[in-house]
């Protein structure tokens, strides 16, 4: 859309527009790119009952499974196919307005289902009533508004709408408090200055560590920013610290899950340790971290293992999905890729473990890696001299990219059909 700035009015009036014209059903796939559509439209979606649907991928093949999923479901689109397919409705080209009272949700009201990436295996539906959200914002303006102070942020964010995380911190924090938002979602440097340079300061930069890494080696400058909000993978301490330098910024991370919403954050240029959001308590179990938190209706199991510190912190120590034994010894897949990483020449990586084979009892490290000018041999034989032999990949591949997704993780499956067809 062109840029312009809308009031709150406008906004409301548009919402009120769109809701009249929405379809009849119980859940709407919402797969709005523009973030102000998405937003106008994910208000709408509530404001007639329904629940929006917010798919881990845009692929088709993910969008149909979630949509037969779900009772009643059609997708919202800002534009789509031509001529449109059944079960699609596509937001005008100018949103209709339509005046009346502001909206209101009853708390209880269930507005959203999100889904996990995949990484681990299938997408898990998780529901988020309304008063959760403003409970959750709530918590993370705690957490975070220190970093602009008593002036209202803008926001600019690299991740989509659909993404727990980027619904969070670009669709739900300029929602529920004074924030604005910008409409685009910038992918390369150069997009990402641009976007903030559109906006006033302070500057509020919603990304992911992969994102991140491509703004510090790229050279590009930005307009001078009030912060950094960075999550959906681990941030390398370095390129924390990088980007603290390059951009005169503090960057901070935050820790979460689609099942949890963010409950930690930590400034990981200078800590380890990460601080619980208020109201958080963290119970550790043999199978992972129960997450107690005033947003939840009741406790969330998650597969991360902690070590709880005093004052309200812990300390990561992996997940018990990734924890490994082989022939008697023990590694995480965490600690494996960590270290691919670091070999020098190599730009990305990944490690996993593989299905056991038939009369197996413990499936295959394998390993996926973007090194243009290394040779498998060659990085092996530097990962043979600092890693036990058990754990080295078999096989180790060679990629032009990761199968990353768009807010940079990788789906298991597509890390596996990568490496049942080579390159």
């Amino acid at each position: 859309m062109a840029a312009a700035t809308i009031d709150l009015d406008t906004f409301l009036a548009h919402v009120r527009g769109v809701a009249a014209l929405l379809p009849p059903g119980r859940h709407a796939v919402n797969l709005c790119e523009d973030r102000y559509r998405f937003l106008v439209g994910f208000c709408a979606i509530a404001l007639r009952g329904q629940v929006n649907l917010l798919p881990p991928s845009r692929a088709p093949a993910v969008v149909d499974d979630v949509q037969r999923r779900h009772e009643q479901a059609w997708c919202l689109g800002d534009t789509a196919p031509d001529p449109l397919p059944a079960g699609w409705f596509a937001l005008p080209e100018v949103l209709p307005r339509l005046p009346g009272e502001v909206p209101l949700l009853d708390a209880a009201q269930l507005v959203a289902i999100g889904f996990t990436s995949g990484s681990t295996g299938a997408p898990a539906a998780n529901p988020k009533t309304w008063g959760a959200f403003v409970t959750s914002t709530a918590q993370n303006l705690q957490a975070l508004g220190d970093l602009w102070g008593e002036r209202m942020p803008s926001v600019v964010a690299t991740v989509p709408p659909q993404h727990m995380y980027g619904m969070e911190m670009s669709v739900l924090l300029p929602l529920l408090a004074p924030a604005m938002l910008h409409a685009g979602r910038p992918f390369f440097p150069q997009d990402v200055a641009q976007a903030l340079a559109e906006v006033p300061a302070p500057r509020l930069l919603v990304t992911t560590p992969v994102h991140l890494k491509a703004l510090v080696e790229s050279g590009v400058a930005l307009p001078p920013l009030a912060g950094i909000v960075t999550a959906t993978a681990p941030l390398p301490q370095p390129l924390a610290a990088a980007a603290e330098a390059r951009f005169a910024t503090e960057v901070r991370e935050v820790f979460g899950s689609t099942e949890t919403c963010i409950f930690a954050r930590r400034r990981t240029a200078r800590e380890q340790a990460w601080t619980l959001l208020p109201g958080v308590r963290l119970e550790p179990r043999d199978d992972g971290t129960r997450v107690h938190a005033p947003h939840l209706a009741e406790p969330v199991l998650l597969a991360d293992l902690v070590e709880p510190l005093p004052h309200d912190r812990f300390l990561l120590r992996g997940r018990r999905a990734d924890l490994l034994e082989i022939a008697g010894k023990r590694a995480s897949l965490g600690d494996l890729t960590r270290r691919l990483q670091a070999v020098p020449g190599v730009r990305d990586a990944v490690m996993v473990q593989l299905d056991p084979e038939p009369g197996q009892a413990v499936g295959r490290i394998a390993a996926l890696v973007v090194a243009p000018e290394r040779e498998e041999a060659d990085i092996l034989r530097e990962l043979r001299a600092g890693m036990d032999p058990v754990f080295l990949p078999r096989p180790l591949r060679r990629v032009a990219c990761l199968p990353r997704n768009e807010t940079g993780k990788l789906p298991r499956d597509a890390v596996l059909a990568l490496l049942r067809g080579g390159e």
